[in-house]
């Protein structure tokens, strides 16, 4: 029997919790869905991803509206996918920020991927009709971009770690606390989405100059908030996992069917329980065999393209 297609099945609610990690830090999980969080300012708030619309956007600002009603000044987005960004309306922010080539990535590709991951994730685009247009970011930058927090809280810095699960990916950097927000970056007990990466970059430098850090938290892109020292080590770890027996599998195999398989069967007894493993491996292991037969930037996700692999791979 052939599988739904990505995540079109995966239609029941998800559990969300909201933790606070740290005083005025919030991180919002749902059980493999994409996490959200905020930073408290001194007379402001620093939101951390926006979600797939502004419906979605508005239930998470609701809950954190219950801890405090600052203004919002900055949302700050980690990379560009669809169900991490069309929900920026909701917040209301002074200002967007991205990295130079997420804003790059939406001007070149934008609606594809709309369209995109609305048809693998259905359940994430609550209301749909709500959402105005693609959210642009009105402040770019190509390195570090610091926020003054103000008071005693010290600076929120925005930083570029490299290529990894998307072109302009950047993690959000608490100094005082050791606290970071890695974006897909890095995920917790939860499978990797690389359709879109740069796996031989992100499974070496760039998780190298992400554990340079020395976090003791971090909230990453989805699946549980790592505590101390040892659980972030061992997110790092799992990330940097994934990638490798990845690039082993399809750099081994002869056809992208047998990519897949041999992917399939090497991930599947430690990964294969957890969120999205299924949804996602076709188009991972898709752009792995791109990158690693020359074509250096991803190629265009459409919802046909979707469909074409989904249907060769994992059908």
């Amino acid at each position: 029997m052939a599988k739904p297609f990505a995540s079109s099945a995966d239609l029941a609610e998800k559990s969300q919790s909201l933790e606070v990690p740290a005083d005025g830090v919030y991180a919002l999980t749902a059980e493999g869905d994409p996490n959200v969080g905020a930073i408290e300012g001194e007379d402001f708030l620093v939101c951390f991803e926006a979600l797939a619309t502004p419906v979605a956007a508005r239930e998470w600002l609701i809950r954190l509206r219950e801890h405090t009603d600052k203004p919002i000044r900055y949302l700050v987005l980690s990379h560009y996918h669809a169900v991490r960004v069309l929900g920026a309306s909701a917040f209301g922010a002074d200002v967007i920020v991205a990295h130079e080539k997420t804003r790059e990535l939406i001007a070149e590709r934008g609606r594809q991927d709309w369209a995109s991951e609305y048809a693998r994730m259905p359940r994430l685009f609550k209301e749909p009709a709500s959402i105005p247009g693609l959210t642009w970011p009105t402040a770019t930058f190509s390195d570090r971009f610091t926020i003054d927090l103000g008071g005693d809280r010290g600076d929120l810095v925005l930083a570029y770690c490299g290529r990894g699960h998307t072109e302009g990916d950047l993690v959000a950097w608490l100094p005082r606390r050791r606290i970071m927000f890695a974006g897909d970056l890095v995920e917790s007990q939860a499978a990797l989405y690389t359709g879109d990466a740069f796996h031989r970059e992100w499974s070496s430098a760039t998780l190298d100059r992400v554990a340079s850090f020395g976090a003791e938290t971090l909230v990453g892109g989805r699946g549980a908030v790592a505590y101390g020292k040892a659980e972030v080590a061992a997110a790092i770890a799992q990330t940097r996992d994934f990638l490798a027996v990845m690039l082993r599998e399809v750099g081994a195999a002869s056809t992208l069917k047998e990519a897949f398989d041999r992917t399939h069967r090497a991930l599947e007894p430690r990964y294969g329980g957890w969120p999205i493993f299924e949804h996602c491996l076709p188009f991972n292991v898709s752009r792995l065999w791109d990158e690693l037969h020359g074509v250096e930037r991803p190629r265009v996700w459409t919802a046909e393209r979707d469909r074409a692999v989904w249907d060769q791979l994992q059908s």
